[in-house]
């Protein structure tokens, strides 16, 4: 059997040892953009004189310490006052009034702060309707849970053009990673009355990502959303993937995050072999590490692969094609090589352009936001909803990938597009960088 690839260097313990700095006591991080109330205490007068020669003392500068404040949430009503107009001679003439400023939701009390309140709180700090409809109760509002999905429904039919003006900016992009976790609908015509339906991401070149929802998980799904990009897609060993690398115009990239998981659950079976694999796996990761310590452009970063990681993956496959005929094939440490060796094109396709990242965790992490949030809103109410739910994940997670604010955001746009501007020039990337271009 050939030898085990970057043994001679592996360290005796799998495990790397990591040293953590400890975070100094309180906030350490505190934005500048937040409003600050100043108290000047002086010291008093009798106090001012010096212990020694009963002269006054002078100011030779200031102490200043900063503590942070808490204010609980206040509601407050929007009064709008029109006076209205008549001739007293003509009443045929009718009433003239001012009109009213525009409002996302015509006629209704929400103003663009509330909706994008409900909607933050929902699909970015995991509040259920009903949760959110307690607090409001607690602060003197009583609002029906049936009136806030309303609310969520008309804003998400708002927002949805823009959401496709960022999916055409992904679709523009050299790379596409993509992901999909699964979300329970209401389905009355099931048995059961629910069936599992899927949330699928897709993150481009651009921190834009853009949530798609369907009923299913077949491959009809990637390839209505992803229609004639011609590029990388980097994603996990899904089958339903292979329809669109069929055609030429899309690449597949792989994800050596997935293949590392496999060889970890096998480290109970198979410890030795599979700490083999994960050390040759770490190494990789080292190098990606210090391509972005040393700040390595595109180029830099494929040539330090092609000097460093190639030859080491280059001695992995012959090691891993021995070793798979003495184990079982659905062992834990036989999945684990199965799925490297047919993965293998693809998990070293990185290698062969820096623009390329190793695994596919960037878009993985937007995934987070949808478990933790299943686990509090349980489902979607039916198709429409999950719609809904992916129109504002993508606007939430392109705000967390750009540093946005979300709340801020979303107020702002949900006002502007009331106004009837255009929803292309509000895309949370053209948001920000019009933000930057005022600011100077």
């Amino acid at each position: 059997m050939p030898k085990p690839p970057y043994v001679d260097e592996a360290p005796d313990d799998e495990l790397e040892t990591v040293t953590f700095k400890r975070k100094k006591r309180g906030a350490t991080r505190i934005s500048k953009e937040m409003p600050r109330e100043t108290t000047k205490i002086e010291l008093p007068e009798d106090q001012r004189r010096c212990p020694c020669c009963n002269e006054v003392m002078q100011p030779i500068g200031e102490e200043v310490s900063e503590r942070i404040d808490y204010a609980p949430a206040v509601l407050k009503v929007l009064e709008t006052v029109r006076v209205k107009y008549a001739c007293k001679k003509h009443e045929e003439a009718g009433v003239a009034t001012a009109a009213l400023p525009p409002h996302p939701i015509e006629k209704g009390m929400a103003t663009a702060g509330l909706l994008a309140h409900v909607l933050v709180g929902k699909y970015k700090d995991h509040l259920p309707l009903y949760r959110q409809s307690c607090i409001f109760a607690r602060h003197g509002v009583e609002i029906a849970e049936s009136t806030m999905c309303d609310w969520v429904k008309d804003s998400a039919g708002m927002l949805l053009a823009v959401v496709m003006a960022s999916k055409t900016s992904i679709l523009e992009s050299k790379v596409v990673q993509g992901d999909d976790t699964g979300i329970t609908m209401i389905d009355g015509d099931v048995p059961g009355g629910s069936r599992r339906s899927f949330l699928w991401a897709y993150v481009g070149d651009r921190d834009e990502v853009v949530f798609d929802f369907t009923v299913g998980r077949g491959r009809e799904g990637p390839r209505s959303f992803l229609g004639d990009y011609r590029g990388y897609l980097q994603a996990d060993a899904y089958s339903g993937y292979e329809v669109l690398f069929t055609t030429g115009r899309i690449v597949e990239v792989g994800c050596w995050a997935h293949a590392r998981r496999r060889f970890f659950k096998a480290l109970s079976a198979d410890k030795v072999n599979a700490e083999y694999s994960m050390t040759a796996i770490r190494r990789l990761y080292e190098i990606e590490r210090q391509a972005k310590e040393l700040g390595l452009d595109f180029s830099e970063r494929r040539d330090l692969r092609q000097n460093e990681a190639k030859p080491l993956l280059e001695s992995m496959k012959p090691w891993l094609v021995a070793l798979k005929q003495t184990v079982l094939p659905k062992s834990p440490m036989g999945d684990a090589i199965g799925y490297t060796l047919r993965q293998w094109d693809p998990l070293n396709r990185y290698l062969e352009d820096g623009c390329l990242a190793i695994d596919n965790n960037r878009v993985e992490r937007q995934m987070r936001g949808v478990a933790v949030g299943r686990k509090n809103w349980m489902f979607a109410g039916s198709k429409a909803g999950g719609q809904r739910a992916a129109v504002i994940y993508s606007l939430v997670g392109t705000c967390g990938l750009l540093g946005i604010e979300p709340w801020a955001y979303l107020k702002d746009v949900l006002q502007r597009l009331a106004a009837g501007e255009a929803p292309a020039a509000l895309t949370p990337r053209l948001w920000k960088a019009a933000r930057v271009a005022v600011v100077g």
